[in-house]
Parts: C-alpha cells; sequence; structure tokens
C-alpha cells in the first residue's frame, strides 16, 4: 500500500482550521523585518539554544557515564527521535519543521541519572509538595517558564513557543503500549495535565514524535547494552527469536522494520498504527529490554548512589530557606559549599520576587514568602544539572 503523501491534508499547515491555534503563543515573538522563518523553525532555533537542549549530552540515557563513546546518553537519543519522526512525517506528508522541533524539546524535563533520577525527583517532590514530578510535564515547565534567551535589545526572555511545540513536549510520552494513535479536537490548557499520556497530542506531528520516542530507544538500548556486555548470547538468541533474526539484531534494522510498517499501516481514519505483527514485535522486545536491561542487578549499585546524591544536594538547598532572611542564609552557608550555593543563588535569583530585574523580562514564578515555591524551585534546579555537575556538587558537599 502506498501512503506517501496521505496525511498531507490534515498537516500542521496554514490550510488547517487548527493553524491559528497550532501557532498560538502566550505573547507576540519579536522579530526583526525580514525574517524568513516559519514559527515552528523559530522555535526549533530557539529550543536548540537552551542550556536544557546542550546539557543532554551529559545526562544518561540508560547507562551511566559511560566510559565507551559510542554508549548513547539523552542527546543521542533525542536525535535518533528527530530523525525517525522525520522520515515518517515526510513520507505521510505531515510537517517535518514541527515533528524536529517537538523531538528536539521532548526531553528537556528530564533531569540527571535518567529515569531512575526522575523517580528520585517524584519522590521528593511527592513528599514535600504532594504531587509527582514527571519529565513531560517538566519538559513544558522548562519552556514555558525556566529557559531565557536574550531578546535583540539584550534583555532575557522566556521562549514563548508556539502550542503545538509545547503540547507536543508534554504529550509525547513513549512508555505506553497503545496502537491506532490519533490527534485530539480540543486545545486544552496544558496545565491542566495531571499525569502523562493524560491526553493524546493535539497535532498528526505530535502523535508521530510519540512514536518515535518509543521506536528510538528500544534498539538503541540493546546495541548499547550488547557494547556494555549486559547481554549473554542465550538472550540474544531469545531476541533474534522475538525479532524473527537468524543473526544478531541491530538498531537500524529495528527501527527500519518499524518505520516502514508505520508508514504503511497509519491512515488518518486508523491513526498512526503499527501492523498487528509488527506491534507484537515492538511489545516484547520493549520487555525484553525491561527484563534483561532495564532491571538488570548491574543497575542497582548506581541506582543507589543516584538516591544519595540527589537527597543530599535537596536536602542541602533545602536548609537554605529561611523566608525573607534567605538571601542571607545562602551567604552564611555559601563557603562551606560555593559552587552548589552560587549556582544555586544565580539561578534563582531570575526568577523570584527580590531583588534588581535589571535585564530581565521572563516572568516570576517564585514567591520568597513561600516556602513550598522554594522547594519547587529546588527541584526545578536538581532536573537541569547534567549527571557529572550533580556528582560534582555532592563531593563538595561531603568533602571537608
Amino acid at each position: 500500500m502506498n501512503n506517501k503523501y496521505l496525511f498531507k491534508s490534515v498537516a500542521a499547515n496554514e490550510e488547517n482550521p487548527n493553524w491559528s491555534q497550532m501557532i498560538k503563543r502566550e505573547h507576540e515573538l519579536y522579530s526583526k523585518p525580514g525574517d524568513i522563518r516559519s514559527p515552528f523553525e523559530r522555535d526549533f532555533n530557539r529550543i536548540l539554544h537552551t542550556n536544557a537542549y546542550n546539557r543532554l549530552k551529559h545526562k544518561t540515557q540508560v547507562f551511566f557515564s559511560p566510559e565507551n563513546d559510542h554508549i548513547s546518553t539523552r542527546i543521542d537519543h533525542v536525535n535518533y527521535v528527530e530523525s525517525i519522526s522525520y522520515t515518517i512525517s515526510n513520507y505521510l506528508g505531515l510537517n517535518s519543521e514541527l515533528t524536529r522541533a517537538i523531538a528536539c524539546a521532548h526531553d528537556l524535563g528530564h533531569g540527571p541519572f535518567g529515569h531512575k533520577g526522575e523517580k528520585i525527583l517524584s519522590k521528593i517532590s511527592q513528599r514535600e509538595l504532594g504531587k509527582t514530578f514527571w519529565h513531560e510535564q517538566n519538559g513544558l515547565n522548562i519552556v514555558d517558564d525556566i529557559e531565557l534567551l536574550d531578546d535583540y535589545d539584550g534583555n532575557k526572555q522566556n521562549l514563548n513557543l508556539t502550542y503545538a511545540v509545547r503540547d507536543g513536549i508534554i504529550s509525547h510520552c513513549g512508555e505506553i503500549d497503545e496502537n491506532s494513535i490519533k490527534p485530539r479536537e480540543d486545545a486544552i490548557d496544558l496545565k491542566k495535565y495531571t499525569n502523562p499520556n493524560k491526553y493524546a497530542p493535539f497535532t498528526w506531528e505530535g502523535c508521530i514524535v510519540k512514536v518515535s520516542d518509543k521506536i528510538s530507544y528500544l534498539g538503541r538500548d540493546i546495541e548499547d547494552a550488547i557494547e556494555e556486555r549486559f547481554l549473554t548470547d542465550d538472550m540474544l538468541n531469545e531476541l533474534a527469536n522475538i525479532t524473527g533474526t537468524s543473526s544478531r539484531t541491530s538498531n537500524s534494522s529495528i527501527i527500519n522494520t518499524l518505520v516502514t510498517d508505520i508508514c504503511e499501516n497509519s491512515s488518518p481514519e486508523e491513526g498512526i498504527k503499527l501492523s498487528k505483527e509488527a506491534l507484537e514485535m515492538m511489545n516484547k522486545i520493549k520487555a525484553f529490554n525491561y527484563k534483561y536491561i532495564y532491571g538488570a542487578k548491574r543497575m542497582i549499585p548506581s541506582d543507589r548512589y543516584f538516591d544519595v546524591v540527589i537527597n543530599q544536594i535537596f536536602d542541602i538547598l533545602k536548609d537554605t530557606y529561611d523566608g525573607k532572611n534567605t538571601e542571607k542564609r545562602m551567604k552564611e552557608i555559601e563557603k562551606y559549599y560555593p559552587n552548589l550555593i552560587s549556582g544555586f543563588y544565580g539561578w534563582i535569583s531570575k526568577y523570584w520576587n527580590i531583588g534588581n530585574r535589571v535585564g530581565l523580562k521572563n516572568k516570576v514564578i517564585f514567591d520568597i514568602n513561600n516556602k513550598k515555591d522554594y522547594i519547587q524551585a529546588i527541584i526545578y534546579y536538581i532536573s537541569g544539572m547534567t549527571d557529572k555537575y550533580a556528582i560534582d556538587v555532592y563531593n563538595e558537599i561531603i568533602k571537608f
């Protein structure tokens, strides 16, 4: 079946009846005369220049602190999602500029140490604030409230991304086993998300990134596991039976099989879908990965270490809170932990309601009189750390 350009009539373009909502921003974005970029190209460029994006190259995908340069970090995963989503969207006639922007930003909300770090931050958030922490929502908060760029006058402003890209970030959860993904009809308030996968994406392009997220990590995590000698010959034979190959299964073969299958079986009527056989294979590969890679005993020691590192950093920063005297308290503690405290102070001072705001035109999101605001700020700050920086400040904490 030739489905090439089959989705062209529902793509995110000016002919789409939802176009004005898709490109809607919180406020008009500053620009220079003659700018030739589309709204989604501008979003892609803005995301590409953020600190959060640049830090992804130093954040865990699955394997922590690999000495082998060929093992994936979070930035590699993001690049794979971008590539896969481009191939699918381009073939089906969808807006590849939008899929590129969403893919580029979809994991900005990940903290240090991969999904284990996410679980640790969620436990802290539940204990301290009564709510869970999940990277899709954190990613939306980062692009909405945290990441800043200089405008043409040198003032720092929020990213102010389009609705379609923001929606794609919080709607991208690839951990859910589902098929026939279709976009929702309503343009909801994205701040009303309370848990991952609560709503389908608003655009077909967001649906593409959602399925590309899963395709990208399944095969690559296997290749990394093979490189790190996680998988025995018996395990690899089991995998070969799942994929129906007689030789060693490769990331490229898994991606090619699943991408081709999606392109052949998707339609605006049926949604973005895999054949029954391909879906079964994908779910079996996912179960294989959870059994032999993510749940392997060799992961336990590092997981315990991550728990100690993140909680200790949180406890030190929480101890700096003293209402309106917090700045004074920080200066008292800074002599013991200069990198941690000075870094946190320099960061939070851009977002709280005290001090001089010269050169800052971004939103004020933390009230110094509200301890829960301060705790939320700490969680945001830790989530932005790279693995190395988190370990460096932890070592600063424990040394004398």
